[in-house]
C-alpha cells in the first residue's frame, strides 16, 4: 500500500501510477502529545514533517461502539504563531480523500504547488497539519486485525477524532482554515456546521454540501456489493483480496477520471486492457476491508439542512469534469446562497485535467486556494 504520487504527466502510464491509497513514510512515532508540535521551517529544496500518533483511549463511535485504543497518525509542517493570549492563530487542517492518507498530500506535487516558500500555504507562514482520518493510513483501520469487527466509522466519527487531534492534542482552539479534497472536502462542510467556532475558513474540494446520491452512490453500492457478495469474502476474513475487489476496481479508477481526458488517452482497446490491469494490480495492494469501510463510511453526510448555521468563510471548488459532481446537477448553484459567507469556482476541464482526480494535481488548482486565502486576509 505505497504507491506515490510523482510529477504532473498526462500520460497514462503516470496517469494510473496515481493511487487512492496512502504514501508509506518511515519515521518515529510519539504517542499523543498535549502541546502543538513543531517543525523545522522548510526550504525550496526540501519540506520535512514532523509525524506522530495521538491515542484516545475508551473511545465511543457513532455506532455505540467503543474501542480501548484509537491511533490518529498525523503530520505538521511549519511552526505556530501565537496571539497576545497564546492562541495560534495559522494553523490550517489538511484533509485526504477516501482510501487516501494526510502523506498523499506530502508528497512532491503538492509540496511545489501548495507549501514551499511563496506558494499559496507557504510553511514558512502556516502550520500545516495533515492527519491520516479514522480508517486510513497509519491511524486505526480494520486491516489492523479487528476486520469486520472494527466499528461502523461514519464521516462523523471522522471529523469527531479531527477535532480531538486539534484541540486536544495539539492544542489548538480555533483553525484558520481548513482545506479539504472529496471526502476531506465534505469533512469540511461537516467541521463548518458541528465545530462552528473553531475554523475561520473552509475550502471544501470536489465535494458537494448534499447527501450522497445518484452516480456517486451506485458507484459505491456497486463496489460494496461486488466485495461483500463475493464467496472469498468470507465475511471479512478472508486471506486473499476477494476477486470481486479487484474486478470492481477498473470501474472504480475509470469513476475519478475526466471524460475529456480518458477520450486522449485510450484511444483503442490496447489502451483500455492497460488500464484495466494496472488497476486490477493495483486494488491487488488494497484491503478490501478497508476500501468498504472507506467507501460505506458516507451514509451519515448530508451537511445541506444546516447549511444557513455556517459561521466560517467558504470557498468550494469543483471542476466541470468531474463526473462524481456532474456540474449539470447545478448543486452549487442551487445550495450556496443558503451560506451566509459562501463563494464557489467551477473550473473548466480539458484534455489534460483528470476529473474527480483534479485533486491530485494541485498545480492546477493552486491559484484558486491562493485565492480563497486572501479573502480570509482581507477580514
Amino acid at each position: 500500500m505505497m504507491i506515490a504520487l510523482r510529477g504532473l504527466s498526462g500520460r497514462l502510464s503516470t496517469l494510473l501510477s496515481l493511487s487512492l491509497l496512502s504514501v508509506g513514510c518511515a519515521t518515529s512515532h510519539a504517542q499523543g502529545s498535549s502541546t502543538p508540535v513543531k517543525a523545522p521551517a522548510p526550504t525550496s529544496a526540501s519540506l520535512e514533517a514532523q509525524e506522530a500518533d495521538a491515542v484516545f483511549t475508551d473511545h465511543r463511535f457513532q455506532d455505540g461502539t467503543v474501542l480501548p485504543e484509537v491511533r490518529i497518525h498525523y503530520a505538521t509542517l511549519g511552526t505556530p504563531r501565537r496571539d497576545a493570549s497564546g492562541a495560534v492563530t495559522n494553523a490550517v487542517l489538511l484533509l485526504h480523500w477516501t482510501s487516501a492518507s494526510g502523506a498523499v498530500l506530502r508528497t512532491q506535487p503538492f509540496q511545489e504547488a501548495l507549501f514551499a516558500p511563496g506558494r499559496p500555504l507557504d510553511a514558512t507562514k502556516y502550520l500545516l497539519i495533515f492527519p491520516d482520518s479514522v480508517g486510513h493510513g497509519r491511524s486505526s483501520k480494520p486491516s489492523d486485525g479487528l476486520r469486520t469487527r472494527f466499528p461502523a466509522y461514519g464521516y462523523r466519527d471522522m471529523v469527531e477524532l479531527q477535532h480531538r487531534l486539534v484541540t486536544q492534542t495539539l492544542g489548538i482552539q480555533r483553525l484558520h482554515a481548513i482545506v479539504g479534497l472529496s471526502m476531506g472536502g465534505m469533512n469540511a462542510w461537516q467541521w463548518s456546521e458541528l465545530y462552528p467556532d473553531t475554523v475561520k475558513g473552509v475550502m471544501p474540494i470536489v465535494s458537494l454540501p448534499t447527501r450522497i446520491a445518484g452516480r456517486n452512490l451506485l458507484w459505491r453500492r456497486f463496489v460494496s456489493g461486488q466485495i461483500r457478495g463475493d464467496p472469498e469474502w468470507k465475511d471479512g476474513f478472508y486471506t486473499a483480496q476477494p476477486r470481486g475487489w479487484l474486478e470492481a476496481f477498473p470501474v472504480f479508477r475509470m469513476m475519478l477520471d475526466g471524460v475529456p481526458h480518458l477520450q486522449a488517452t485510450l484511444p483503442d482497446a490496447q489502451a483500455a486492457d492497460a488500464f484495466i490491469a494496472t488497476a486490477r494490480a493495483q486494488a491487488a495492494s488494497m484491503d478490501a476491508n478497508d476500501i468498504l469501510y472507506a467507501l460505506e463510511a458516507s451514509r451519515d453526510y448530508d451537511p445541506e439542512g444546516a447549511l444557513g448555521d455556517i459561521q466560517a468563510r467558504v470557498f468550494a471548488l469543483n471542476f466541470s469534469d468531474d463526473e462524481f459532481n456532474p456540474v449539470s446537477l447545478r448543486t452549487l448553484e442551487t445550495l450556496m446562497p443558503r451560506v451566509k459567507r459562501g463563494h464557489f469556482v467551477v473550473q473548466e476541464g480539458h484534455a489534460n485535467s483528470f476529473g474527480h482526480f483534479t485533486q491530485a494535481h494541485p498545480a492546477l488548482w493552486a491559484d484558486q486556494v491562493a485565492a480563497f486565502l486572501k479573502l480570509l486576509d482581507e477580514e
